[in-house]
């Protein structure tokens, strides 16, 4: 699980180094601290009656690992990744095509950028495909409802 959990960790990080310019992440500004926003969404998934399987500190593990790898440079005031996933939609897209399994658990992640400014947002992967449309869906309106954007 570990495993797994990293290499989802570092698909993340690569998705969200790439940038939300080149159509891989859905990012909505959160209103609130970092703490409310991870709030909204902890809710927003739960509130459908889904697990959360996982959160994954991303921002504490590179302020924790900077140093180790000959970095001072500040990525994240905090982040945090929500894992879960849901039986009736994960169903409905791996009997379109058993290959979704490789977007399974879906992810939607906090984060709150350093300085002054302390920007949060509220954001998700994109998922590819038609057959994905509906998990697409699930990741935006989740969003969306901890941002409060209608």
């Amino acid at each position: 699980m570990k495993t797994v959990s990293a290499a989802l960790v570092t698909l993340c990080l690569v998705a969200g180094a790439a940038g939300a310019d080149d159509n891989l992440l859905t990012v909505y500004p959160a209103d609130g601290d970092f703490d409310d926003a991870t709030f909204a969404v902890e809710s927003a998934i739960t509130d459908r009656g889904l697990v959360i399987d996982f959160v994954s500190h991303v921002g504490a593990m590179l302020s924790r690992t900077g140093a180790d790898v000959g970095s001072s440079q500040p990525i994240f005031e905090q982040a945090d990744i929500f894992l879960f996933c849901s039986a009736v939609v994960s169903r409905q897209v791996m009997e379109a095509d058993p290959d979704n399994i490789a977007h399974c658990p879906y992810g939607i992640f906090v984060r709150e950028f350093p300085g002054p400014d302390g920007k949060v947002e509220i954001g998700f992967r994109n998922m590819p495909g038609d057959a994905m449309a509906t998990v697409q869906a699930l990741l935006d309106a989740i969003a969306k409802e901890a941002t409060g954007i209608d």
